[in-house]
């Protein structure tokens, strides 16, 4: 204790569980602080999959399917996994094999960027199958919402230099014809 007082540290206890403990001399605040940047940094490289749930039922038209399948590719193209469910409602149970006919053409439909991770089983009502990107499909870089050069946004012109800039109000919408009066008419 005296050393570490004499030099400004701190005395830390560094594995308790040992026969006589052990302790080092250190400054414990920049230690706490590299190690916070060293799990951020870790953090930072580290990527997080999301499980996406897309349900169906055995009788999902065809159209409904497509949209479906439209929101499944977008899933799978940003990295994340897709749980698709089946559920049976009343006497659709007896027939489980129109679920798994549904689960298969949408496998079908997705096979060029999914790879089945489990395959479909029944759980009380419901049929579950779990589908991931293949190992080629890479997340898209999205751009931040409003940033410069980001899609769907207009650029924007920058002032020249010395050049007041004027900022204009939004005109108002056109007025109904009813509404509007000759000037000098009273009414």
């Amino acid at each position: 204790m005296r050393l570490a007082e004499e030099q400004g540290l701190e005395l830390v206890e560094v594995n308790p569980r040992a026969a006589p403990p052990v302790c080092k001399i250190m400054d414990f605040g920049k230690f706490k602080y590299e190690t916070s940047k060293k799990e951020k940094a870790s953090r930072k490289h580290q990527s997080t999959i999301l499980l996406k749930e897309i349900k169906l039922r055995p009788k999902t038209d065809d159209h409904d399917l497509d949209f479906k399948v439209k929101h499944i590719r977008r899933f799978l193209s940003e990295g994340n996994k897709c749980k698709l469910v089946t559920v049976f409602r009343g006497r659709e149970i007896v027939h489980p094999e129109t679920g798994q006919a549904m689960l298969d053409s949408v496998m079908k439909m997705v096979a060029d960027i999914a790879t089945v991770e489990q395959r479909a089983i029944m759980e009380g009502r419901r049929m579950v199958m779990v589908i991931g990107p293949k190992a080629g499909v890479v997340r898209a870089a999205t751009a931040a919402p409003g940033a410069i050069g980001a899609p769907g946004t207009a650029p924007t012109a920058t002032p020249t230099a010395g050049a007041p800039t004027v900022a204009t109000p939004p005109r108002p919408a056109a007025a109904p014809a009813a509404a509007a009066a000759p000037a000098g008419a009273k009414g």
